[in-house]
C-alpha cells in the first residue's frame, strides 16, 4: 500500500529554530546594537547567502554563508575566546543556528546567536549597510 507523503513544516522551512543553543548566548536586536555601538571586538557574521548580504546587512558584518562552513572555520579568529555573533533571517532560518553550533564544536567559548536576525533588526528601525 502506498502512502501519501506531504512536505511538513520542517521540509517547507517553516520549523522554528530552538529558543536556545547550549553553550551560546542568545541575544536580541537591542543587545546586538549595543555591542556594535560600543565597538566591541565581537566578529559579526552574516550566515545568509551573498545576495541577501548585499541587499542589507548589519553594520560591520562579514558574510560567511552557512553552507560554506569550511570557509567559516578558515575565516574565524585563531583565538577561541574571541567573541563571535551569528545571525541570518530570523527564527525560521537555520543558517546562524548551524554556524553557531559549528563554532561551539570547534571550541569557541564566546558565541552569540542573534536568533531574531535581520527581520528583528529591521523591525527596530536599526541601520543596515
Amino acid at each position: 500500500m502506498l502512502g501519501l507523503v506531504t512536505a511538513g513544516p520542517a521540509l517547507a522551512g517553516k520549523k522554528l529554530t530552538p529558543n536556545s543553543l547550549p553553550g551560546a548566548t542568545v541575544v536580541d536586536a537591542d543587545q546586538v546594537k549595543a555591542m556594535i555601538d560600543k565597538k566591541e571586538k565581537v566578529l559579526v557574521v552574516d550566515a545568509r547567502v551573498e545576495s541577501e548580504y548585499k541587499e542589507a546587512h548589519l553594520p560591520g558584518a562579514v558574510n560567511i554563508p552557512q553552507p560554506k562552513m569550511d570557509a567559516l572555520k578558515d575565516r574565524l579568529p585563531a583565538d577561541k575566546t574571541h567573541p563571535l555573533l551569528f545571525y541570518c533571517n530570523g527564527p525560521k532560518c537555520w543558517k546562524s543556528y548551524r554556524a553557531s553550533k559549528k563554532a561551539l564544536e570547534w571550541g569557541y567559548t564566546q558565541v552569540y546567536w542573534f536568533r531574531g536576525g535581520i527581520p528583528e533588526w529591521k523591525s527596530k528601525g536599526y541601520p543596515t549597510e
